[in-house]
């Protein structure tokens, strides 16, 4: 396995421990919130509805509460995405993750899609800023125009992957991305990693932060073949 100068510790902290699901309960948010304190991960990513049950039992912890905005579809109205996103971060989320505006970013609306996500960040102020462009669904040309409408809006990351569609995070999205991006702009992989040698890779390849519910699977995996 690759990745000799990361450790478990590092690793843990680019994770977004996730649980999108639509069934899961109270307790499974509890559960949830207990294993990233566990094992310190960077944030959980819940529900809307879950946001202010994730802030009060993580509250006086350096975890982060991230959540979901127009998601999975990114098909609603603007302002829509804009009171779900402003309300989110009133109940506690410091972190949104918004699907950009899949329909009018295939449109060729690029201007539209670019105010949106321009608008939710302004909502949101100072929190962080990730926008899913949903690779899946794009030639790469439109992944390099969308990466770019997202900089140009102010968002602080690209995210690869809602989880939701045909496929998720791949390498080569990861590096397109980096190439095209700033520096400063950051890319969250999420959808389908599963594995240490995964979590690697894509870390290896540009990615700041995972988003993924098998957190606590790639933390063993990694403690096996890794040093803190």
């Amino acid at each position: 396995m690759s990745g000799t100068r990361w450790t478990v510790d590092r690793v843990a902290r680019t994770i977004d421990h996730t649980l999108l699901q639509p069934h899961a309960m109270e307790d499974d948010i509890r559960r949830l919130c207990d294993e990233a304190v566990r094992y310190g991960f960077a944030a959980v990513c819940v529900n809307p509805i879950y946001v202010p049950l994730a802030y009060h039992i993580l509250k006086g912890t350096d975890i982060k509460v991230c959540t979901v905005v127009g998601f999975p579809l990114g098909s609603t109205f603007k302002e829509v995405k804009m009171e779900e996103a402003r309300r989110a971060v009133e109940e506690g989320a410091s972190e949104v993750d918004m699907v950009i505006n899949l329909p009018m970013l295939k449109s060729g609306r690029y201007n539209y899609a670019e105010e949106e996500i321009r608008e939710v960040k302004r909502a949101i102020g100072d929190n962080i800023l990730k926008v899913i462009i949903e690779c899946c669904y794009l030639t790469d040309e439109e992944k390099v125009a969308a990466a770019r409408i997202v900089e140009r809006a102010g968002a602080d990351f690209v995210k690869t992957s809602t989880g939701f569609g045909p496929s998720g995070a791949k390498i080569e999205d990861v590096k397109l991305l980096r190439s095209t991006l700033s520096p400063h702009v950051k890319i969250k992989a999420a959808g389908g990693i599963r594995t240490g040698e995964q979590a690697l890779s894509f870390l290896e390849a540009g990615a700041d932060r995972l988003g993924t519910s098998s957190g606590i699977k790639i933390i063993e995996e990694l403690k096996r073949v890794l040093s803190r």
